[in-house]
């Protein structure tokens, strides 16, 4: 079972959203193969927070919803490090919930709904997927629905 391990910086997180996020990652990791015994950590965070995170790692001035921070990525002359008696860690998901209530709102549906699908979509980034050119996003955008779709968890 994938480890997980939460923060919530803005105190305002529901134990049902954050189990909720927990099967989710669950579920999307046995649907991609993830080693059982991976680690992920998430974190709940305000527009402010998330736009300073933005600005600096990103260079948008701008809050946005859901930033994933991959741990297997290598850099331009980096060497990949493998410990295999080592949990595999597989990086960081910051989720603004300021952000998630707000397209919550605009898209017509639940909290719930929108804290999963950015959890999920955090998850798939930290494995690889991207959105970076039509091609990848239909690719990526395409898993996402076939996931939430399978664990119940779509549009209201």
């Amino acid at each position: 079972m994938i480890h997980i391990d939460f923060q919530d910086e803005t105190n305002s997180v529901d134990e049902a959203f954050v189990d909720l996020i927990q099967r989710i990652i669950h579920f999307a990791g046995v649907k991609e193969g993830i080693q059982a015994d991976s680690e992920v950590s998430i974190s709940f965070v305000d527009n402010s927070e998330i736009q300073e995170i933005n600005r600096n790692y990103r260079q948008k001035d701008q809050p946005t919803d859901v930033i994933s921070f991959a741990m297997q990525e290598e850099g331009e002359g980096e060497m990949k490090i493998l410990h295999e008696d080592m949990p595999l860690m597989l990086g960081d998901i910051v989720i603004s919930v300021d952000k998630a209530k707000e397209q919550a709102e605009d898209y017509g549906h639940t909290l719930e709904r929108e804290l999963g699908f950015l959890a999920l979509h955090g998850f798939l980034h930290l494995l690889g997927y991207d959105h970076m050119n039509d091609e990848d996003e239909k690719v990526m955008f395409n898993r996402q629905e076939e996931i939430l779709h399978e664990f119940g968890l779509q549009r209201s």
